[in-house]
């Protein structure tokens, strides 16, 4: 009842404000909206001086659980294009996308992606992971897919969002070359990952990791006691050493794994906090999403016993006390 009425309230707020007329013009920025920062920015490295962003989720939000706000639907509104994930991950705001779509220019980016590429979904038969930021290699499809979408909106543009796109592929292979290189340096037997829910199974699949979440892929499910102590069985019987906290998920579950453990006589350390389903601060390296992923692969590789990992990242960009 309580997502009917959330639903109810948006649509309310949508069709009593009057639809602004595109102000897009020649010489003025398109005014784009993206869901997650990691769209944001890839509208912003694509995009360059043609677009201004704004995004509606920032660091520490978590965009299972995210409701359009009053304040998000006036921007959607009065947007030339609006881009959004899709693949269930905004799934509280679904329906307002789809009622939008009839007013505005609304592409959800990830949507598209071949399915054969996909994971299927824990917790519904029909549906994916939506998580396919977690790896580069599947980003990069993203980033097309909003090249494709600026160019539709702005196509004099064609050309100069062609050039950013293709300069921010190639920092993303070089990412993808590092994220090789440093997690290749883990030894086999620390190759899990554990984390509070299950947002890495893209980034394992790619990398080599077995990774295991106290929840499901979406937030919104529950981690039960039975769940809980299966993992403390696991963490005692295979001798796992870390297990990773997320900037937008709580840690209560992970810190009750830690104090399971140990009430078993066995240690286990925090291994860092990552960077799941949003990006660090605004204004940091961090907060892009080189950063968000170069911040991740230094942080895992170090944790989880890689010799020679550069402290700083990929170009010595990631702030200091990794």
């Amino acid at each position: 009842m309580r997502l009917k009425h959330y639903a109810y309230l948006g649509l309310m707020v949508l069709f009593a404000l009057p639809m602004a007329a595109s102000r897009a013009t020649a010489d003025a920025p398109l005014a784009l909206v993206a869901t997650t920062g990691m769209i944001a920015d890839a509208a912003r490295q694509v995009g360059g001086e043609q677009v201004e962003v704004k995004a509606l989720m920032g660091p520490g939000v978590d965009p299972h659980a995210y409701r359009q706000t009053r304040s998000d639907i006036v921007a959607m509104t009065r947007a030339d294009l609006v881009l959004w994930h899709g693949l269930y991950l905004e799934a509280q705001m679904e329906e307002f996308f789809h009622d939008l779509e009839r007013k505005r220019t609304v592409v959800p980016v990830a949507e598209g992606l071949p399915k054969d590429v996909l994971r299927g979904h824990d917790d519904y038969a029909d549906k994916f992971d939506p998580h396919v930021w977690m790896t580069p290699a599947l980003w990069k499809l993203v980033v097309t897919e909003v090249q494709e979408a600026l160019t539709t909106a702005r196509p004099e543009a064609a050309e100069i969002f062609a050039a950013n796109a293709a300069a921010h592929i190639a920092d993303l292979d070089r990412l993808i070359a590092y994220g090789g290189d440093v997690l290749a340096r883990v030894p086999a037997q620390n190759r899990v990952l554990l984390s509070a829910h299950d947002a890495f199974g893209y980034f394992g699949r790619d990398y080599g990791f077995e990774v295991l979440g106290i929840q499901g892929i979406s937030t919104q499910s529950e981690a039960g006691l039975n769940r809980i102590g299966e993992l403390v069985d696991l963490l005692v019987e295979r001798d796992i050493k870390a297990v990773f906290v997320e900037s937008s998920v709580s840690d209560r579950s992970v810190r009750a794994l830690i104090e399971g453990a140990a009430a078993r006589g066995h240690e286990v350390a925090i291994g860092g906090e990552l960077f799941s389903d949003a990006m660090g601060a605004d204004g940091t390296y961090e907060g892009t999403y080189l950063g968000m992923l170069d911040h991740n692969m230094t942080t895992i590789s170090r944790a989880l016993g890689a010799a020679d990992t550069p402290a700083r990242g990929m170009d010595g960009k990631l702030s200091a006390g990794l």
